[in-house]
This record gives C-alpha cells, structure tokens and sequence, in this order.
C-alpha cells in the first residue's frame, strides 16, 4: 500500500473543521437584537430588565474593558421546522477558541428572571424549549473583560486597573440565531475528533492507528458535504468497530472528574469571580440535568457563599445536586489558598471556616485537600489535613518544576511532625483537561507508578476562569469508556477515585518535607504591601479573639462572633493563591490593600470595646502582651506595669556609631553598615564576633529583576549575576536612642532606624522605603560567622530546616525560599536568628569571605518590580522590621519572631493596672497560638497550641478561668479519644511529640 497517511491525516482535520462543525447548526434563523449598556458596575437582573434597550447590530463593536452589557434577543421558531426538531440560540458575543475563561463571557436568563446557563467562547449555545411557530424571548448578562495575558508576551498592559483600562469597546457581536441541533451531526463530530486525537498518541508501527486512519477516511467518503445531515449515519456506521473495540486489560485507568478551577481573584478582580462562579455553576447544573452520570466537584466555600449571597436560585439548585451526589464539594477550605505565606492559626481556619460552611449548608465534609494550582506545599500541611478530619490530598502544580521531575504520582506525604497523608498528584499534568486523546496519554505516559498501580485522576472542564466541562468532554468521556490503545475513562469523583487509589497502593512510597516548586519564587515578595497587610492582621486577628475571650470571661462582654467572623472571611479569601503571592492585576491588589486597612480598623475598634469592657475607666496605665512568651516584665496572654528599661543610645567612636548592652556590642561605619557585631557586649570577656572578617552586614543589594516569564511571579537564578550594592547613605545620625540612616538611590529613598531591643539582646531595624524601581529586587544582606550546614525556617506550626549547601540538582532549584517570622543559622553551641514583621522570600547559602573564610550568608528579599500584570506593582512607600540576635537558638528565635510581630500594646486611662494571664504553659517548648471562643458559640473556650522547637514536651497547661472539663478535639472542635492528655486539680498535662499541634476544648458550663 502507498503511504498516504499524512495526506488522509490533513483531509480529516480540515474535514473535522470545515464540514462537520459548521453542520451542528444547519438551519437557522436570526434573532432580534436589543441592549443596554450598565454605566457602572454590574446590577441584578431586575435592575436591568427594568432598563430601557436600544436596537442592537450584529457585527457591531461593544463592550468597554470590565464593562457589563445586557442583550436582549427575541425571535420566533419558524413554523416550517419540523415538530421534534432540537432548537438552539447560537450566541457569538466575539469569542476567540483561545484561552476560554479569560475573554468575554455571558449569563443568560429567562424573561423571568431564571438563570440558564452560561456563554462561553466554547460553549455558545442556550437550549430553547420552543416547538416551530412559538417565540422566543431571553436575556444575556455580557461581561466584557479583557484577556490581560493574550499571547502570554507578559508586557505591560493597562487594562488591569479600572483607571487605566480606557473605554474602548473589545469585541465585535458576530453571531444571534436560532437554529437546529443536528444530533446526528454532532455525535459523528466527536467520534472523529475523540478517535483522531487517540491516532496521534499511537505509534506509527502499531496497527491499531492504522486501522483508525482508515476508518476515518471510509468516514470521510462516506459523508456528503452537501448533505451532511442526510448522510452523517453512515460516517458514524464505517467507525463503529473501531469504537467498539475494547481498550487493553493492562490499560491505565483514568478517573474524570468533572471540574472548573475559578481563580477567585486573578487577572480579574473579586467581582468578576462572583459572576463566573454563577456562570460555571449553571453550566454545570444545565449538564446535570441531561446526563445523570456526571458528576461535577468544586472547591472554596467562599466561592458557594457569594453564589448563596448574589445567586440564591442557583445556589438552591446546586443544593439538590449536591443531595443527589452529582455536585460534589470538595477541598474543605474556604478559598484554594496559598500555604506557603498564610500563618499557622490562619491556615487552619481556612479548614475551620471551609468546612463548617459545606456541613451547615450541605450536610457534607470533604475528605480530600485539592489544591491543584497552589505555588508549592508546606511541610506542616499534612497535620493540618488530618487535624480538619479529612484524609487526602490532590494537587497537580509541582509538575510545574523547572529543574527536578516529581517521582511519584501517588504517594504518602509526611509532614514536619511525621504525619501522613495519601496525596496524588495527576499525571495528566493540568486541571483543564479536555479528555483528548493528547491529554489521555499525556497521563498514562506520565504516571510513575507503573507496575505497583494503575490509576490516576484526571479533572476535565475549562477552568482558570472558570467554563467547566462541556458536552463535548462528555462525549469524549463516554468513547474513551473502554477504547483500544486508550486509557480507559470512568466518570468519577475525587472520594471515588481517592479510596479506590489508596486502597490499589497500600504500600505507596514516602515523600517527607515541603513540596517546594522550583518556580514562580517571587511570590514569596511581589506586591509587599498585600503581604504586610496580610501579618498585620493576622496577628490582629489574634489579639482581638484573645482580648474579646478574656472579657467575655471576665466582664460579661459580648463576645462578636460575627464580626470576627466577617474579617476572617475577608482575611482567608485574600490569601488565596494569586492574591497574597502577588500575582494578580492592579485592581486586585488595590483592592486587598483598602480591604487590609478596613479589618485593621475593625479588629482595633473590637480590642478597644474588650479591653474597655476589661479594664473599665480611670487613671491608671497596663501594658497588654497577646504574645506567647513574657516581654519586658509583662507576661504572656496577660498585662502587667513594665519596669523601666534600660536606654541604649549610640555613642560617637571616631567615624564609627556604637551601640552597646550587656548582650552585644554593635559598629556601625559612617555608611551605616555593620563592621562589627559582638555577642556578649564589652563587657564579658570571650564575646564573640558575628560578623565575618572583611565583610559588612546590613547591606542593600539591588539585582538586575528581569525572569524569561511570569514576571510577578518569578525570579530566575540569573539575577544573582547583576547587583549593585548600596553602601554610600546620605545621612547617619543619632536620634534619642537609634541611629538614623538615609540612603538615596535610582528613583527611591530609604531610611532605616536601628536600635538595640529593649533588653538588649537583639538589634532592632526598622525600614521605610519609597520605592520607585521596576524589574529590580532589593535584598537586605547579613553574613554571619557561623558555618551552618542547614537553616532553620518558620513555618506554620514549627520549622523546616533546609541544606546551606548545593550538592544536588533539588538544592540549585531551592535557590529562594520562604520563611514566616524568623529564619535562625547555627553551629552546636551558637548561632544567629533574623526575625520580620511581613518578608517572606529568603535565600541562605555557604560564602566565603576576602580572606577564604567560610561562612552563612543570609539574605531576606524586599521589593521587586515586576512589570506583569500589575505595570505599577510595588511601587510607592513600604515599611519593614527586622531583629537580628546574635547567640541565638531556635528557642530565641521564635521569641523574637512573636516580639517583633505583637508588640506589648500600652493602654492609659483604665482602672486596673494588671491582667492576669488567660492561659499558662510550664516550658516554653510550647506555644500557645490561639485563644477564642467555641465556633458552636457555647461560650466554651478553644486554646490551639504546638510544641515549637521540634522536640518531645512535657507541658502543663493552666487556665485563668473556671471549666468544668476539657478535652483534645480537632480543628471543628469535635472532641478526639488520645492518650497524651490528662486533666487533674494542677492543670492538663500534656505529652506532645515534635511539632504536634493540639486543640483543646474547655467546657465553661455545667458538668
């Protein structure tokens, strides 16, 4: 036989586009087009309808950047189609088959006020139950937003800020008709387009390819271009058998789930989230009505809850679905978040608040943890998944690496405290999968655990911004069931797929530690202001429950659940993960900033209601510590009249400042830098320097910022290459008790306070930066005389330790890591912590100094300029604090990290001037990070600690309030049977393993 494969291959692709798509549709008729163009932001239905409409043309331009337009469309079915026939509203607002969820899209209603379902660039048809002669009458809520990253060049673009988007129409209104479905059209359509993407995975020598070449061209010369309608029957009879051919027994089997993923603020802002969640969800619903089988899994409880807020009917609607097992919430969080930035108590009210908001609505918990598009995974998630009650974990994003290839697909992931959790990572490799044959193979090519399993999930539907399945996916679903040389398909659900894996894989490997993604590190640092926002209140967060606990127990004060309640939602979305990394447009970050400030006034507003209610009215004066450990002579969790305390002011040693206690003394040069930092002060005979010989520390370093994409958010190796560093300052002078240093450089200033901590231990620094720079990275340099083989990083719930050295290819990729209030290098007996109000990104490393001196450089980034999405991204004013202590263990550390992230809080004009501390701890080992009041609103108290240092604790845990009994729960605060607990007259004793985090539960009632 002539080899003509390559020219059959064209004419099925051409024939694919060319005949069989444009025959869906074969018969049509146009509808009458009006509209109305909303002035501002988007209104309800009713608002609209109400509005006057103006006629429309096809072919007209509409649509203003992040405008709303509201079509009309009316018509009638003509009376000589055939009674029987399927009628459709084909709607072509301008899309482009690109990138569906990032352009225009729509929602369209019924006269009434009903939602259907949704138009998107891939799914433009509205069902219309009409018989010929009725008419026709609905509604379409047209979004015009902008595709901000068409053709991913990353250039700058204006079109990510209302300000600057312009009013420009986008898009052109191509197509509004009614037309017939030809069924038989279509089913042929997909039987080509399902078996001509398997024939492309297959190899060329295998016949079964060959045999499907052939079957499509019989096809092909079986189908009348003319008269496709009369003749596609017999397209679909030559390839029936090809259809019907059984896959492999040993096939790999494939698990579709049917999936949206919504970035809740990405490229579009919250608002635009709202609608899309109200489109995907009616698509979804529109395709569960027609086919039972399918079953549609969707995570976020906040993205539910705006659809309850804005979308009740369709909220109603999934509801029942969610009944009859067909929607499927999954994940258990209230957003897919982030988890490398968000603090320990926050990430576990992502479970908290996700959780109870699928039981009090849906009666439903979430067994899996999905988190497929998250940059990278903390080492203290898997306890955080166990501690929620749920059992697994999915995400696919570590398939993103740039150096390494993951060895698993399935596997157990052991956490910083030795739990594990059954985790898969598709290997698929997306979460937008459309069940083609290139997509089907990708994940049986990629599955690494051939031989011991054989199974794997895949997540089918447009997502990103949103779309969700379509039937054609459903289609391709159904002939990939069981198809020769194609994994074999099953429509599934994540609780389906995860017990069926786990229970196929009962010895599946071990992975211990984080999940780091060798790319997109610059989150870790864009956008700082977002980040700082997201600390300060955190740790607001914090004393407002602890203030308003103890005032409720011991004034009577109201507790306001539903005000902590609101910010918290507020805090948790905008941890989601393209908000708090930094990588989202300008208006998303604009507005998490006026957000930030908003629960900044509300979270102070209650402290000051509680600490009223607390310490009443008069002339007195308290310092108030919500920290853990005892600060200055105030204790923990209490308040207390500090002692004076000393005053370190710099003195004057010829061009040289000094400051000096009895735990250091620091030299600071005519510049500002760091010559010398002795532990151990003049004083004391031994001290020891920290600083290494012929180097400064408190060094400015700005770096050539320029990634080969994702500029917000990468940063690539090759910026080490390129730096400047700011040594000369403008200014050095003493004020009071710090010495100030200015420095001017390109377009920004910044001026620096440093002072000694009030005992004396640490060197306080304090940083307020204009920063007018773009495509740079400004990083803040200590190299310090310790040769540490490993560094020591918060994260939440303890620490992780990572290799100073680059002996391996997972080392060179971890070139910048994160790191939450403190990172500590040291050697036995020594060592150095630098603990931060609101920095995240950090890269620690072996140096060596002139004189061939090795020692740890420990370098914590700043500011970046990333030019995409946001063109304006970090540019104006910014403020930081930093501690370094030298002769510092982990223990100090993370002292320092909660001194320098909750300052003792001084009130005046109250009438008691102490507060005896809620909750006691016997070794310092462990760490109290929450008290609050029960979520069930009993009034009992919730106090969430962890053993902090990564060792085994004794602790006794003493309440400053009567209880009548107390129990281990988990973090709903459902009581847990454990054996590490024992309640008695002196307090709860607890015996607590590395890292364990406990809740307990202390009943206030009646026994």
């Amino acid at each position: 036989m002539h080899d003509n494969r390559l020219l059959v291959e064209a004419r099925i692709v051409r024939f694919l586009a060319e005949r069989l798509t444009p025959a869906v549709w074969p018969v049509s008729v146009p509808l009458e087009v009006s509209f109305w163009e909303a002035p501002g932001e988007p209104v309800p239905f009713t608002d609209a309808a109400s509005q006057r409409f103006e006629p429309f043309v096809l072919g007209s331009a509409w649509g203003r950047p992040w405008g709303t337009t509201w079509f009309r469309f009316a018509g009638t079915v003509p009376e000589e189609w055939s009674t029987g026939v399927t009628v459709e509203a084909v709607i072509d607002l301008g899309f482009s088959t690109i990138m569906p969820g990032f352009q225009a899209e729509g929602l369209v209603y019924a006269p009434d006020g009903r939602v259907i379902k949704a138009l998107e660039p891939l799914n433009m048809w509205v069902p219309l139950d009409a018989a010929p002669g009725s008419a026709v009458e609905f509604y379409v809520e047209a979004a015009s937003n902008p595709n901000v990253i068409d053709g991913f060049d990353y250039q700058p673009t204006p079109l990510g800020s209302l300000s600057t988007a312009g009013a420009d129409p986008l898009y052109t209104f191509r197509r509004a008709e009614v037309a017939v479905f030809d069924r038989e059209a279509w089913e042929l359509g997909q039987d080509v387009w399902t078996l001509n993407g398997l024939m492309h995975e297959l190899p060329v020598d295998l016949p079964r390819g060959h045999e499907i070449l052939r079957a499509l061209e019989k096809a092909i010369n079986a189908v009348d271009p003319s008269d496709i309608s009369g003749t596609a029957a017999a397209g679909r009879a030559c390839l029936a058998g090809v259809l019907e051919s059984p896959a492999y027994a040993s096939a790999h089997r494939v698990h579709a789930v049917g999936h949206a993923h919504i970035d809740s603020a990405w490229l579009w802002p919250v608002r635009e989230t709202v609608r899309k969640v109200a489109r995907t969800f009616s698509n979804v619903l529109e395709l569960m009505d027609r086919n039972p089988d399918f079953v549609f899994a969707a995570s976020s409880a906040q993205q539910y809850a705006w659809l309850k807020s804005f979308y009740p009917d369709v909220f109603e609607r999934v509801a029942e679905k969610v009944r009859s097992g067909q929607f499927v919430p999954t994940g258990g969080m209230w957003v897919e978040s982030d988890t490398n930035m968000p603090g320990g108590e926050a990430l576990a009210r992502q479970f908290v608040a996700g959780k109870r908001f699928f039981l009090e609505n849906f009666g439903v918990e979430p067994q899996e943890v999905w988190l497929p598009d998250s940059f990278g995974y903390s080492a203290a998630l898997p306890q955080l998944v166990r501690a929620s009650g749920s059992r697994y974990f999915l995400t696919q994003k570590i398939s993103w690496n740039e150096t390494n290839l993951f060895p698993h697909s399935s596997f157990n992931w052991e956490g910083i405290d030795g739990t594990r959790v059954f985790t898969h990572f598709p290997p698929v490799d997306t979460y937008n999968s459309d069940l083609s044959g290139p997509d089907l193979a990708r994940a049986q090519r990629n599955y690494r655990e051939k031989g011991a399993a054989n199974t794997s999930l895949v997540p089918f539907g447009w997502g990103d911004g949103g779309g969700g399945p379509t039937r054609e996916m459903l289609a391709a679903a159904e002939r990939t069931a069981s198809l020769e040389g194609s994994p074999s398909v099953t429509l599934s659900s994540p609780t389906r797929f995860f017990s069926e894996a786990a229970a196929e894989y009962p010895d599946a490997p071990v992975w211990s530690g984080e999940l780091y993604l060798e790319f997109h590190r610059g989150t870790y640092t864009s956008q700082a202001r977002t980040k700082h926002g997201n600390r300060r209140c955190e740790h607001l967060l914090r004393e407002a429950e602890l203030w308003c606990s103890v005032a409720a127990l011991r004034a009577g004060f109201d507790y306001p659940y539903n005000e902590l309640e609101t910010v918290w939602h507020t805090v948790l979305l905008q941890q989601f993960h393209d908000i708090l990394p930094g990588s989202s447009i300008a208006w998303v970050h604009e507005e998490a900033e006026r957000n930030y400030t908003a629960v900044e006034a509300s979270l102070e507003s209650l402290i000051a209601a509680a600490l009223g209610a607390l310490l009443g009215t008069g002339a007195a004066a308290v310092s108030l510590n919500a920290g853990p450990y005892a600060v200055g002579g105030v204790p923990a969790l209490g308040g207390a009249v500090p002692p004076s305390s000393a005053v370190f002011e710099p003195v004057r040693k010829g061009s040289s400042w000094v400051l000096e206690s009895d735990s250091l003394r620091l030299t600071v040069d005519e510049n500002g830098l760091f010559t010398s930092l002795v532990s151990g002060g003049s004083g004391v005979s031994g001290g020891r320097e920290v600083i290494p010989a012929g180097t400064r520390a408190n060094v400015l370093q700005l770096f050539r910022d320029t990634p080969n994409q994702w500029d917000a958010w990468d940063i690539d190796e090759h910026y080490k290459f390129n730096v400047t560093e700011l040594t000369d300052a403008v200014a050095v002078e003493a004020v009071g008790a710090v010495l100030r240093v200015e420095r001017v450089f390109g377009k920004s200033r910044l001026v620096q306070r440093i002072s000694l901590s009030a005992d004396g231990t640490a060197v306080d620094m304090a940083i307020e930066a204009d920063w007018h720079e773009q495509q740079k990275l400004l990083k803040l340099a200590f190299p310090v005389d310790v040769l540490a083989d490993r560094a020591a990083s918060e994260i939440q719930f303890g620490y992780i330790q990572r290799p100073t050295a680059v002996n391996t290819s997972w080392d060179a990729a971890r070139f910048e890591t994160v790191a939450h209030r403190w990172v500590h290098v040291g050697e036995p007996g020594f060592g150095v912590s630098l603990a931060n109000d609101s920095t995240y990104g950090y890269d620690i490393s072996r140096a060596e100094s002139p004189s061939g001196v090795p020692h740890t450089l420990v370098r914590a980034s700043l500011l970046r300029g990333p030019l995409f999405p946001d063109p304006e991204a970090d540019q104006g004013s910014h403020s930081f604090r930093f501690s370094l202590r030298p002769a510092s263990g982990v223990a100090e550390a993370v002292a320092e990290g909660y001194r320098v992230n909750l300052p003792v809080r001084a009130v005046a004009g109250v009438a008691s001037s102490s507060v005896e501390p809620v909750v006691t701890v016997s070794n310092p080992a462990v760490v109290v990070e929450a008290v609050k009041l029960a979520e069930d609103r009993s009034g009992d108290v919730i106090v969430r600690l962890y053993e902090a240092l990564g060792g085994r604790a004794s602790v006794m845990v003493s309440a400053g309030f009567g209880y009548s009994s107390v129990e281990v729960t988990d973090l709903l605060e459902r009581p847990l049977s454990v054996d590490f607990m024992n309640d008695d007259d002196d307090g709860v004793a607890l015996s607590l393993r590395p890292f364990q985090l406990v809740t307990l539960r202390f009943r206030v009632g009646a026994a």
